[in-house]
C-alpha cells in the first residue's frame, strides 16, 4: 500500500529561508525552514496527505491503531515503532557540537533518569527514550560543511604550531594562551582531558583560562598564517563559529575535530560517540528515531560534561564518509552498520530501476515526477513529495525523470 504524507518544515533559527522550498518546488515562508521530518516521530509526525485513505491524520496515529498494516507483523511484534526518521535538513548555521549513545548506554541512561525521576520533558534530561541515534547525511547541495569525529593528533599538532606562528607574528605575542591549550593536548589522555578541561572551565563564564584560550585562539584564526596554513578551512570555521556563539569553548573543540565538506551525492555516517556538527548546505538526513543527544558546546541548550564524555569515542579518525554500494543500473545504497535504516538512491529513468523492501519505507521525490509500483498499488510523486509504502509491496519500482530517495530498514530490522 502506497499512502501519500508530507509535513510543514520546522523553523530552529539556523535553518535556510529557501533551501527547502526550493527542493520542494514551493514559495518560500520568509521564515527560517530547518528540518522537514518525514516519519512516525512524535515530535513531528508526517501527515496523511488523505486522511481518509487510512482513517488517521498522521503516520504515527496510524501506526498506533494498525501496527501490522503499517509495519509488517515483524516489527509489530518489536514495540510497534518505526524504527528510522528520514529527514530534509538545511543549515545556513551552525548546528550544535553533539554526540548519541550506543544502545546500551541509551537504556541504562533512560533507566537511570526514569529511576531517579527526572521529568520527560526536562531541560537537564539527556535520555528521553531507549534508543540510539546514529545518523547518515548525504549532500543534496553543491557543497555541505561539517564537523565529524576528532582528528589525527598528527593534524592537532600541526594546528598548535600554526597558532604559535600567527603569535609570534602577531606584535602582541601573548604566548602563554596557546602553551596553555599545548599542556592540556600533550596529557596522557589528552583529547578527553583538553575537551573536559574546556567544557568546565570555559562555561563558567569570561575569566576562566579556558576563556582566555578561546579569545587568543578566535583572535589568531583570523591571521595571515591561518589562512595560508593547510587548516585554512578549519580556521575560517573558528571566525564563523565564534561570531554565532562569541566565547564558546566550542570554538576550540572545532580544531581538535575533522573540518568536512561534501560534494552532492557525498555522505557521512556519524556512529555513536561520534562528536559533529552540521555547519551549512542542504543534505538528506536519515537516523535511528530517537532523542537522545549529548551537546557539546554552540548551543544554549543543557550540556551535561560528564555524561558527554562518557558517550564520546576520543578515537582519532578519518572523517567518516561512507560510500554508496552500486546495487543495480541508477540504484545506490548507502549501507550503515545499522539494522535500522538503509537510504537508495534511484535515478529515475523510463526503465524501471527495483529496489527490494522487506520493511516499511519512505519515498521522497528530488528533482521531477516519479511513478511507483509495487507488489500490489502504484502512485504517483511529483517533486518535493514523499509517499509511505507497507512491507508487503515487497519492492518498489521506480520509473520518471527524477530521483527517488527510499528510505527503508536494513538487514536484521525486524
Amino acid at each position: 500500500m502506497f499512502v501519500a504524507i508530507g509535513n510543514t518544515p520546522r523553523d530552529y533559527a539556523w535553518g535556510s529561508t529557501t533551501a527547502i522550498a526550493e527542493f520542494r518546488g514551493v514559495t518560500p515562508s520568509g521564515a527560517p525552514e530547518a528540518e522537514l521530518w518525514l516519519g512516525a516521530h512524535a515530535g513531528s509526525p508526517a501527515k496523511m496527505a488523505d486522511a481518509a485513505t487510512v482513517g488517521h491524520d498522521d503516520l504515527a496515529g496510524w501506526i498506533a491503531a494498525e501496527p501490522e498494516r503499517a509495519l509488517g507483523p515483524a516489527l509489530a511484534a518489536q514495540g510497534a515503532r518505526l524504527p528510522f526518521l528520514l529527514k530534509l535538513l538545511a543549515a545556513a548555521g551552525p548546528l550544535s557540537l553533539q554526540a548519541h549513545p550506543t544502545p546500551e548506554q541509551a537504556r541504562a541512561g533512560f533507566a537511570r533518569e526514569e529511576e531517579d525521576g527526572v521529568p520527560i520533558t526536562a531541560y537537564d534530561r539527556n535520555y528521553r527514550d531507549e534508543y540510539h541515534k546514529p545518523e547518515l547525511i548525504v549532500a543534496l547541495s553543491e557543497t555541505f560543511d561539517a564537523l565529524s569525529g576528532f582528528r589525527p593528533l598528527d593534524e592537532v599538532r600541526g594546528i598548535v604550531e600554526v597558532l604559535r606562528a600567527a603569535d609570534a607574528a602577531s606584535g602582541a605575542d601573548a604566548p602563554g594562551a596557546i602553551d596553555l591549550l599545548a599542556s592540556h593536548l600533550g596529557g596522557g589522555d589528552r583529547l578527553r582531558e583538553t575537551v573536559e578541561w574546556l567544557l568546565r572551565d570555559g562555561r563558567g563564564g569570561d575569566t576562566g583560562e579556558a576563556a582566555w584560550v578561546t579569545e587568543r585562539v578566535t583572535a589568531l584564526a583570523a591571521s595571515e598564517q591561518a589562512a595560508q596554513s593547510p587548516y585554512a578551512l578549519s580556521f575560517e570555521t573558528v571566525g564563523s563559529l565564534a561570531e554565532a556563539y562569541p566565547g564558546d569553548p566550542g570554538i576550540v573543540i572545532s580544531l581538535l575535530l575533522n573540518r568536512v565538506r561534501l560534494r552532492r551525492g557525498e555522505a557521512l555516517y556519524l556512529a555513536a560517540g561520534n562528536i559533529h556538527a552540521y555547519l551549512s548546505g542542504l543534505g538528506i538526513e536519515l537516523m535511528a528515531a530517537s532523542d537522545n543527544v549529548l551537546r557539546g558546546g554552540l548551543t544554549p541548550k543543557h550540556i551535561d560534561v560528564s555524561e558527554l564524555l562518557e558517550v564520546l569515542d576520543f578515537t582519532p579518525i578519518a572523517p567518516p564518509r561512507l560510500e554508496p554500494e552500486h546495487v543495480s543500473p541508477g540504484v545506490e545504497a548507502f549501507r550503515p552498520d545499522v539494522p535500522d535504516f538503509v537510504l537508495y538512491r534511484v535515478v529515475a529513468s523510463d526503465e524501471a530501476a527495483r529496489v527490494p523492501i522487506d520493511g516499511p519505507a519512505i519515498v521522497l521525490a528530488e528533482g521531477g515526477g516519479l511513478v511507483l509500483r509495487g507488489a500490489l498499488g502504484t502512485a504517483s510523486v511529483e517533486r518535493g513529495e514523499a509517499v509511505y509504502a507497507t512491507p508487503d509491496e515487497g519492492g518498489i519500482e521506480v520509473v520518471g525523470d527524477g530521483v527517488a530517495w527510499i528510505a527503508t530498514t536494513g538487514a536484521g530490522a525486524a
